[in-house]
């Protein structure tokens, strides 16, 4: 007994001594994985022109990717929940690697969909297993580590369009091979942050194994997790019309150049960057169901403001959108993962990789239909899409619940 309970110490005082150094490394290795991702629709505008794409054919670029990352990632993640692989990181961006060196040097759609489908499955490996990993390394703090590990992704997101501005526009295609440093810098990351996932794995197979109680009957969490699910497509729908067209609305209505289109993206981006951090530790004191509501029902009055206001409002109402935005999904993947707790991969690459696929299919989608109409009524049909936040109502207090026989039970608090 005395063994036992010395081994369990021994497992906390690790984790606890190692909780910031893993943290801070995998969310610097989602920053430099995204930042390559970010490169995908940052260089839209060149592709567009240098290879004479619709914009059907832009959307299909993203919905390659996002579709390529979104079809494997709960696959990769029910495997891994089963069969932990800390290496898989690491192989997950040499996929990536490959995908950038590709896309630098392809000399047709064809490749530039071959290229952008590699830094998918990059992507799909890595997202699950470290989303993971970050919970392991959380000390209990689950929604602080699930926001620090975000907001890595989405600064290197942000940055895609500023290297874009600075690097690209000038210098053409070619030049995204120089980022190919960034993949191998973080693959020498992965390969260490690996080693200590492997020797934590090895020390909590000595541990009790816990008891997972559902906090919410299977009907609840199925149906709190459809809500969920509806939730993340409002979300990602309206972020890629962003994300994707955002460049070329400015260019179209106020007539600005490439390169002053790209810095607003950044400042965007940059501003979804800094909602995600937010979004975790208010889950942390406040729930996770409030930070939902308020991020995603939220930001309703701005997103339907802003078609109708100058550049320099367009401006400053993207900052409050990406803020207010961001801020849900690490409430989302930390409640659906109580939801259905013991599933933290499975859940994650579910979640990652709907993101991944409504955004693809949205990008399509709004391409589509922008070559029809045009885009600026495309950010007027997106405007609306926040208020399927009023979802979030249904959704059960678990936080309260996993202290209430009644919720244990399926009888969710009001």
């Amino acid at each position: 007994m005395q063994k036992e309970e010395n081994l369990i110490s021994h497992a906390r005082e690790t984790a606890e001594q190692t909780v910031m150094p893993v943290l801070l490394a995998i969310s610097v290795c989602h920053l430099l994985n995204d930042t390559l991702q970010s490169l995908i629709s940052a260089i839209y505008p060149i592709v567009k022109e240098s290879f004479h794409l619709s914009f059907l054919q832009i959307g299909f670029i993203t919905f390659t990717f996002q579709c390529t990352a979104s079809l494997l990632q709960p696959c990769v993640g029910f495997y891994t929940d089963r069969n932990p692989r800390p290496y898989s990181l690491a192989v997950g961006m040499i996929f990536s690697l490959v995908g950038v060196v590709l896309l630098a040097f392809a000399w047709g759609y064809a490749w530039l969909l071959v290229a952008v489908g590699l830094l998918g499955i990059g992507s799909a490996i890595f997202h699950p297993e470290s989303s993971r990993l970050a919970r392991l390394a959380s000390g209990g703090r689950h929604g602080f580590a699930q926001s620090l590990f975000q907001v890595g992704g989405n600064a290197g997101s942000s940055f895609g369009p500023l290297l874009a501005a600075l690097v690209i526009t000038s210098r053409g295609q070619r030049s995204i091979l120089a980022f190919s440093v960034l993949a191998l810098a973080a693959t020498a990351v992965l390969f260490k942050v690996c080693g200590w996932y492997e020797n934590h794995l090895f020390e909590l197979k000595n541990k009790p194994a816990p008891r997972h109680i559902p906090p919410v009957s299977r009907k609840i969490a199925i149906i709190s997790l459809g809500i969920l699910v509806v939730l993340t497509f409002s979300k990602y729908i309206y972020l890629v019309s962003l994300t994707s067209y955002y460049t070329f609305y400015l260019i179209n209505k106020f007539h600005v150049s490439v390169e002053a289109s790209q810095l607003y993206l950044f400042v965007f981006l940059f501003a979804v960057a800094a909602g995600t951090i937010i979004g975790g530790p208010l889950g942390d004191r406040f729930g996770r169901k409030y930070v939902i509501w308020f991020s995603i029902l939220g930001v309703a009055p701005f997103t339907l403001l802003l078609p109708h206001v100058s550049l320099f409002w367009t401006a400053v109402l993207t900052v409050i959108i990406g803020v207010l935005l961001a801020s849900a999904f690490p409430a989302i993947i930390v409640y659906a993962t109580e939801l259905v707790p013991g599933n933290v991969g499975m859940i994650s690459g579910l979640f990652f990789g709907m993101a991944f696929g409504f955004a693809g299919i949205g990008s399509a989608a709004l391409g589509e239909l922008a070559d029809y109409t045009s885009i600026i009524f495309v950010f007027k049909v997106c405007a609306w899409l926040p208020l399927i936040g009023l979802l979030t109502a249904f959704l059960p207090h678990i936080e309260s619940g996993r202290k209430s026989v009644g919720a244990a039970n399926g009888k969710s608090p009001s």
